[in-house]
C-alpha cells in the first residue's frame, strides 16, 4: 500500500513540512502496510505526526487513547487548523453533554472523523463500546504508553484494560507511543497490549541541548530559585513541586518577589487551571509553578527552563518533566534540588500501599537518588537508565562535567564488589553488598550467616559513599547489571567475570554528598553565594560591643545564623534587615540601624554590588498558630492547655514559643512559670543566661546540672529573651 503514496508530498500537502523528523516516515509506513507498531521518540521528537498522518490516508477512523482532557483538546484544535473540516478530529470524554456526543457520533458515520480521542475511562463505557462496533477502525493510537505499566512513572490501572476493549470493538493494527520507557516498561507495554511482535522504533534519548545540574536544597532554596529566575527575565519556565500546598505557597513567593507566576494543580477549579494554562501558553505569564499534573502534551516549544523543587519519584518521571524544556532544540536548563530528607519524606508516603507497589517505589527511588548523588556525566546516567550507550567522556553540559571531580582508581574495589556479589550467590541488592563489605552485622546478615564469609569485612576503611560510587559507575561501564524483576539485585555480566580473572585500570569519581544539604546555615543557598569573611567579622565585632553597652549576651541581639545571611546579602535598610532569618520588626527597629550602617559603608569602601535579587520577600505566614498562640499567652491559658487544644505535644509547642520570641515578639509567660517553678531555681537559670555566651540547652544542662530540666531550662530561655532582647 506505502509503495504507491508519496509520504512527503502527503506531509506537506496536510502540514505543511518539507522534511520528516528522526523514523517518522518509517514508522507511518510501517503503520499503514498494517503492522503493529511501537514507538519510543523523546519529548519534542513529532510523536504525534506518527498517527495524525495515517489517520487521514487510511480509510475509516483511527482511535486515539489518552490519558488527559486537556491534552485532547490542544490536539484535536491541533488537527482541526490543519484541515477544512471541523469534524476531521472530535474527542468523547466526561466533559461533553449527551448533544455534544451525538454531534461526535454523526460526524464519525458520515465518514468526517479520521481521528478520535478517547480516555481509557470512556472507552471502557459500554454504549460507546457498542457504538465503535458498527465503525470501521483503521487502528488504535495508545498514546503516553507507558502509563500502562507499573514501572512506568504514571501508571494508570485503566490503562492496562485496553487490549481486552480492543478485542471487543474489533480488531486493527496497534500504534504505542511513548516519550520514556526503559527496557522493563517497553516489555511491560508490548506484553499487555498483546504486540510482542511489533515493530520497534527507537530514538536516541539523548537531548544535547539540555543542561541537567543538580543542586542541594538547603533552607535557602527560595532564594536560590528566585536569583535563578531573575538571572533569566522574560523567559519560560516550569518548577514542579510534589504537593499542592507547596506550589501555592511557592507561587505566592514569587509574585510577591515581582516574578510574573503561577499555580497550577490538579486540586484547583477547572476554570483558573485552564485560563493559567492557557496564560502561560499565551506568554502573558512566565513562569508556571506546578505538580506533575502539568505539562503532558503540552507543546510550547520555548520553555527555557525546568526546575525541580522536590525529587521526583522517578527518573522516567524526571525525563519527562525535564524533556519539556527546550523542545525547539534551543537552550534548555534542568535544575533540580536535592536533599535526602526529600526521599525519606517519599518513602513515608509509600507506607500502607501493597508490598509489591511499595517494592517498585523504594527502586525507582533508588534510581532517582542514584542519578541526583552521582558525580559521572548526567547525560551517560540518564541514557543508561533508558538502555542507550553514551560514550562521550564528557558531554560539556551538565554540571558534572562541567566541574569534573578527580577521579581514583578503584581496580581493587571492584574486584572485592564482584567477589561479595558472587559470595552471596547474586541474591541481594546494593546496600545489603555494602554491609557485607563493611562488615555490618545486621540482622538480616546474621539470618543468612554471611558474617561467616571470607569477604566479610573486607571493605572496612572505605565509606558507604565510595562503595556505592563503585557498584553505580560499574552498572554504567556494564560489569553488574541489576535483575529489575527481582527487586532490584545485582549480577555480575559476563564482563565483570573476566573483569575478575584480568582486573584493569577501573576509575571512579566519588559521589557528590548532599547528606548535610539541609544542615547548612540559610546564609549559604546551594553554594551559589558565600558569607563575606570580613564583613562577618565586624558583625561579630559590632555584636560584642552592644552586648556590652547593653548588658546582654551577644547571642540574644542577633544569632550567628542571622549574622551570617547579612554577611551574605548586604541588607542596608531596615526593610531589608526584616527579610534577615530571624530578625523580626522589633529586632530590626532595636538593633538594625547600627548593623545596616556597618554593612553600607562597607560595600561602598569595597565596591561590593549587592545581589539585591537575593532579598526575599516572604509572604504573610498564612498559618494562624503562631497568632492564637500569642492570643492565648496573652490571655494567660496555661501553656499544656494551649498545646492540648492544638492538638501538638508540649514540645512542639516550645517551638513555636521560640520561634516567636527568636523572632523579636514579646510576651510574657510569668503566669506560667509562677505556677509550676520555684522562684529560686528560675533565678538560677536565668542568671546562668545572663552571664552565658551560648544559648545552648545542651550546654545549660551541663552548666546547671541533673537537679534541672529541659522544659524548664527552655521556658526561662523563652522568658529571657523576650525580657532582654525584644
Amino acid at each position: 500500500m506505502t509503495g504507491k503514496i508519496n509520504l512527503a508530498a502527503e506531509l506537506k500537502h496536510y502540514f505543511g513540512f518539507d522534511t520528516f523528523k528522526g523514523n517518522q516516515e518509517a514508522i507511518i509506513r510501517n503503520l499503514l502496510d498494517g503492522n503493529d507498531t511501537f514507538v519510543l521518540l523523546p519529548t519534542g521528537g513529532g510523536k504525534s505526526l506518527c498517527y495524525q498522518l495515517p489517520s487521514l490516508l487510511m480509510e475509516g477512523t483511527a482511535i486515539v487513547i489518552s490519558p488527559l482532557i486537556a491534552l485532547m483538546k490542544n490536539q484535536v484544535d491541533a488537527m482541526r487548523n490543519f484541515s477544512e473540516d471541523e469534524g476531521v478530529a472530535h474527542f468523547i470524554n466526561s466533559s461533553l453533554n449527551k448533544a455534544a456526543i451525538d454531534q461526535v457520533r454523526t460526524d464519525i458515520l458520515d465518514g468526517k472523523t479520521k481521528l478520535l480521542y478517547v480516555a481509557p475511562e470512556s472507552l471502557t463505557k459500554g454504549e460507546n463500546v457498542d457504538f465503535l462496533r458498527t465503525v470501521k477502525i483503521s487502528f488504535y493510537a495508545i498514546d503516553e504508553a507507558h502509563c500502562i505499566s507499573e514501572w512506568g512513572h504514571d501508571f494508570r490501572p485503566e490503562y492496562r484494560r485496553i487490549r481486552p476493549i480492543i478485542n471487543e470493538i474489533g480488531p486493527a493494527p496497534v500504534i504505542a507511543l511513548t516519550a520514556t520507557a526503559t527496557p522493563k516498561v517497553q516489555h511491560d507495554i508490548q506484553k499487555n497490549l498483546g504486540i510482542l511482535e511489533a515493530e520497534v522504533f527507537k530514538s536516541s534519548f539523548n537531548r544535547p541541548n539540555l543542561y541537567y545540574e543538580v543542586r542541594a536544597k538547603t533552607a535557602n532554596v527560595d532564594k536560590d530559585i528566585i536569583k535563578f529566575i531573575k538571572g533569566n527575565t522574560e523567559r519560560s519556565g516550569i518548577i514542579y513541586c510534589l504537593s499542592r500546598k507547596k506550589v501555592e505557597e511557592l507561587a505566592e513567593i514569587l509574585q510577591a518577589n515581582g516574578i510574573n507566576a503561577r499555580a497550577y494543580h490538579a486540586g484547583m477549579d477547572s476554570a483558573t487551571r485552564t485560563k493559567n494554562q492557557d496564560d502561560f501558553l499565551m506568554e502573558k505569564i512566565d513562569v508556571i509553578v506546578a505538580t506533575i499534573a502539568f505539562g503532558m502534551g503540552i507543546d510550547k516549544p520555548d520553555v527555557r527552563f525546568v526546575i525541580h523543587y522536590d525529587i521526583p519519584k522517578s527518573l522516567e518521571g524526571y525525563y519527562q518533566e525535564t524533556g519539556r524544556s527546550g523542545r525547539d532544540g534551543g537552550e534548555g536548563k534542568c535544575i533540580t534540588f536535592y536533599t535526602n530528607k526529600d526521599l525519606q519524606k517519599l518513602e513515608k508516603f509509600m507506607q500502607g500501599k501493597p508490598v509489591a507497589e511499595q517494592e517498585i517505589g523504594k527502586q525507582l527511588l533508588a534510581e532517582t537518588a542514584a542519578y541526583a548523588e552521582s558525580s559521572v556525566c548526567r547525560r551517560k546516567t540518564l541514557l543508561h537508565y533508558f538502555g542507550e550507550e553514551y560514550t562521550e567522556e564528557n558531554c560539556g553540559n551538565c554540571d558534572n562535567c562541567l566541574n569534573p571531580k578527580k577521579q581514583v582508581e578503584a581496580k581493587e574495589l571492584l574486584c572485592s564488589v564482584i567477589e561479595t556479589i558472587i559470595a552471596v550467590k547474586e541474591n541481594f541488592k546494593s546496600d545489603y553488598i555494602i554491609d557485607i563489605l563493611l562488615g555490618r552485622e545486621t540482622s538480616e546478615v546474621q539470618a543468612h550467616l554471611h558474617e561467616d564469609l571470607e569477604v566479610f569485612g573486607t571493605g572496612i576503611g572505605e565509606e558507604d559513599r565510595t562503595w556505592n560510587s563503585v557498584i553505580r559507575q560499574a552498572l554504567i561501564a556494564g560489569y553488574l547489571s541489576k535483575d529489575v524483576e527481582n527487586y532490584g539485585l545485582l549480577r555480575v555480566t559476563e564482563e565483570g567475570h573476566e573483569f575478575l580473572k584480568n582486573p584493569k585500570s577501573f576509575k571512579i569519581t566519588e559521589d557528590n554528598d548532599f547528606d548535610d544539604a539541609e544542615e547548612e546555615t540559610p546564609a549559604r543557598g546551594g553554594g551559589s553565594c558565600a558569607v563575606d569573611p570580613a564583613l562577618y567579622s565586624m558583625l561579630k565585632d559590632l555584636r560584642k560591643k552592644l552586648s556590652k553597652k547593653l548588658e546582654v549576651p551577644p547571642y540574644v541581639i542577633f544569632q550567628d545564623p542571622s549574622l551570617e545571611a547579612m554577611a551574605t546579602i548586604y541588607p542596608v535598610t531596615l526593610e531589608e534587615l526584616q527579610n534577615i532569618p530571624g530578625v523580626g520588626a522589633g529586632k530590626a527597629k532595636r538593633y538594625g540601624e547600627e548593623f545596616c550602617k556597618l554593612i553600607k559603608r562597607h560595600c561602598e569602601e569595597n565596591e561590593i554590588e549587592r545581589p539585591e535579587d537575593l532579598r526575599v520577600r516572604t509572604v504573610a505566614n498564612k498559618s494562624k498558630m503562631k497568632v492564637s498562640i500569642i492570643q492565648a499567652i496573652d490571655r494567660k491559658v496555661a501553656l499544656d492547655d494551649i498545646a492540648l487544644s492544638k492538638g501538638i505535644d508540649f514540645n512542639e509547642l516550645l517551638d513555636e514559643v521560640e520561634a516567636i520570641v527568636y523572632s523579636g515578639t514579646k510576651i510574657n509567660i510569668d503566669y506560667f512559670l509562677d505556677e509550676i517553678m520555684d522562684e529560686d531555681r528560675l533565678l538560677d537559670i536565668y542568671d546562668y543566661f545572663k552571664e552565658s555566651t551560648t544559648d545552648k540547652i545542651e550546654d545549660a544542662l551541663e552548666e546547671l546540672g541533673d537537679d534541672f530540666t529541659e522544659e524548664e531550662v527552655r521556658l526561662v530561655r523563652i522568658k529571657f529573651f523576650s525580657d532582654m532582647a525584644n
